[in-house]
């Protein structure tokens, strides 16, 4: 059998984050202004699964999300990433309130 680590629960969140379509909306708007851009320059739905994978393995500093069950600091960058991401979504839903309606 190997060295190979097996993911746990913090592994399991972080695939259901990777998969959530929100997130991925949510990277493409943490992207654009990252790096000074407009919609039509870097359009929302660039960011799917495997790119959200890749980024949250690399902003985590993993190679494999299994490594978040064994390593504290990559976990804590998860909870992070978890909280920004939330924080985000209560802007986005308090800005639909406002504006009266669904905005992508």
């Amino acid at each position: 059998m190997g060295n190979a680590q097996k993911g746990g629960p913090q592994a399991r969140r972080a695939a259901m984050l990777c998969q959530n379509k929100r997130f991925w909306l949510y990277l493409d708007h943490r992207w654009r202004a990252k790096h000074h851009l407009t919609p039509d320059q870097y359009p929302n739905g660039t960011h799917q699964l495997a790119g959200a994978t890749r980024w949250l393995r690399k902003a985590c500093g993993i190679q494999s999300r299994a490594e978040l069950d064994h390593n504290d600091d990559a976990r804590a960058m998860l909870e992070r990433i978890v909280a920004d991401y939330q924080r985000w979504e209560r802007q986005e839903r308090m800005n639909d309130r406002v504006a009266g309606g669904e905005r992508e």
